[in-house]
Protein backbone atom coordinates (compact mmCIF):
# COMPACT_ATOMS: atom_id res chain seq x y z
CA UNK A 1 0.00 0.00 0.00
CA UNK A 2 1.23 3.28 -0.72
CA UNK A 3 -0.06 6.75 0.89
CA UNK A 4 -0.17 10.04 0.16
CA UNK A 5 -1.15 12.68 2.63
CA UNK A 6 -2.32 15.92 1.89
CA UNK A 7 -4.81 18.99 2.81
CA UNK A 8 -2.42 20.90 5.04
CA UNK A 9 -2.08 24.62 4.90
CA UNK A 10 -2.09 27.67 6.80
CA UNK A 11 -5.02 28.30 9.48
CA UNK A 12 -6.06 30.84 12.38
CA UNK A 13 -6.88 29.27 15.70
CA UNK A 14 -9.92 28.22 16.28
CA UNK A 15 -10.32 27.22 12.69
CA UNK A 16 -11.01 23.33 11.14
CA UNK A 17 -8.65 21.96 8.64
CA UNK A 18 -9.30 18.33 6.67
CA UNK A 19 -6.31 16.51 6.40
CA UNK A 20 -7.07 13.56 3.06
CA UNK A 21 -5.19 10.14 2.72
CA UNK A 22 -5.24 8.31 -0.01
CA UNK A 23 -3.66 5.00 -0.65
CA UNK A 24 -2.72 2.93 -3.42
CA UNK A 25 -2.37 -0.81 -3.42
CA UNK A 26 -4.18 -3.94 -3.11
CA UNK A 27 -6.50 -4.32 -0.37
CA UNK A 28 -6.89 -1.16 1.41
CA UNK A 29 -9.53 -2.18 3.31
CA UNK A 30 -6.93 -5.05 4.98
CA UNK A 31 -5.42 -1.99 6.57
CA UNK A 32 -6.11 -0.08 9.53
CA UNK A 33 -4.72 3.77 9.42
CA UNK A 34 -2.98 6.26 11.40
CA UNK A 35 -2.06 9.80 11.99
CA UNK A 36 0.67 10.94 13.31
CA UNK A 37 2.13 13.98 13.32
CA UNK A 38 6.14 15.36 14.38
CA UNK A 39 7.41 18.84 14.85
CA UNK A 40 11.03 19.72 14.51
CA UNK A 41 13.42 18.12 16.97
CA UNK A 42 10.48 15.81 18.43
CA UNK A 43 9.65 12.49 18.20
CA UNK A 44 6.50 11.63 15.84
CA UNK A 45 3.44 11.54 17.80
CA UNK A 46 0.26 9.62 17.55
CA UNK A 47 -2.74 11.65 16.72
CA UNK A 48 -5.25 8.92 15.63
CA UNK A 49 -6.40 5.67 14.38
CA UNK A 50 -8.99 3.30 12.48
CA UNK A 51 -9.57 0.03 11.78
CA UNK A 52 -10.02 -1.89 8.89
CA UNK A 53 -13.53 -1.03 8.26
CA UNK A 54 -14.23 1.87 10.80
CA UNK A 55 -15.76 0.62 13.41
CA UNK A 56 -12.81 1.38 15.80
CA UNK A 57 -11.03 4.84 16.32
CA UNK A 58 -8.70 5.96 18.97
CA UNK A 59 -7.14 9.55 19.77
CA UNK A 60 -4.16 10.79 21.20
CA UNK A 61 -5.22 12.55 24.68
CA UNK A 62 -4.18 15.84 23.01
CA UNK A 63 -6.64 15.85 20.12
CA UNK A 64 -9.99 14.01 21.87
CA UNK A 65 -12.77 15.88 21.09
CA UNK A 66 -11.53 18.02 18.68
CA UNK A 67 -10.40 15.64 15.98
CA UNK A 68 -12.45 12.98 13.87
CA UNK A 69 -10.66 10.17 11.52
CA UNK A 70 -13.03 8.71 9.02
CA UNK A 71 -12.35 6.41 6.12
CA UNK A 72 -13.64 5.71 2.83
CA UNK A 73 -12.70 2.31 1.66
CA UNK A 74 -14.63 2.66 -1.86
CA UNK A 75 -12.45 5.54 -2.59
CA UNK A 76 -8.85 4.22 -1.02
CA UNK A 77 -9.81 7.28 1.44
CA UNK A 78 -8.83 7.88 5.39
CA UNK A 79 -9.92 11.79 6.68
CA UNK A 80 -8.90 13.37 9.63
CA UNK A 81 -11.25 16.45 10.35
CA UNK A 82 -9.44 18.85 12.67
CA UNK A 83 -11.44 21.28 14.60
CA UNK A 84 -10.75 23.97 17.01
CA UNK A 85 -7.74 24.07 16.13
CA UNK A 86 -4.43 25.37 18.32
CA UNK A 87 -1.13 26.53 17.61
CA UNK A 88 0.05 23.93 19.68
CA UNK A 89 -1.51 21.51 16.34
CA UNK A 90 1.36 23.16 14.30
CA UNK A 91 3.69 20.11 12.84
CA UNK A 92 3.95 17.91 9.74
CA UNK A 93 1.41 15.39 9.80
CA UNK A 94 1.64 11.26 7.66
CA UNK A 95 -0.93 8.85 7.73
CA UNK A 96 0.09 5.55 7.93
CA UNK A 97 -0.97 1.92 7.24
CA UNK A 98 -0.77 -1.19 9.16
CA UNK A 99 -1.72 -4.57 8.07
CA UNK A 100 -2.25 -7.44 10.99
CA UNK A 101 -3.55 -10.85 10.76
CA UNK A 102 -6.37 -9.15 13.55
CA UNK A 103 -6.64 -6.16 12.36
CA UNK A 104 -5.70 -4.39 15.18
CA UNK A 105 -5.48 -0.65 15.45
CA UNK A 106 -2.01 1.02 16.56
CA UNK A 107 -1.03 3.57 18.43
CA UNK A 108 2.57 3.37 17.99
CA UNK A 109 4.94 4.58 15.19
CA UNK A 110 6.61 1.14 15.11
CA UNK A 111 3.40 -0.77 14.64
CA UNK A 112 2.73 0.78 10.96
CA UNK A 113 4.51 -0.42 7.90
CA UNK A 114 3.98 1.77 5.72
CA UNK A 115 4.01 5.47 5.49
CA UNK A 116 3.58 8.45 3.20
CA UNK A 117 4.97 11.55 3.05
CA UNK A 118 3.71 14.16 5.38
CA UNK A 119 1.64 17.94 5.14
CA UNK A 120 2.32 20.71 6.86
CA UNK A 121 -0.73 22.04 9.54
CA UNK A 122 0.36 25.72 10.86
CA UNK A 123 -2.03 26.87 13.05
CA UNK A 124 -1.65 30.93 14.02
CA UNK A 125 -2.24 32.45 17.02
Amino acid sequence: VQLQACGGGLVQAGGPLRLSCAASGLAFSGYAVGWFRQTPGEEREFVATISRVGRVTDYGDSVKGRFTISRDNAKNMVYLQMNWLKPEDTAVYYCAARWTVTGAIGTSVNAYQNWGQGTQVTVSS
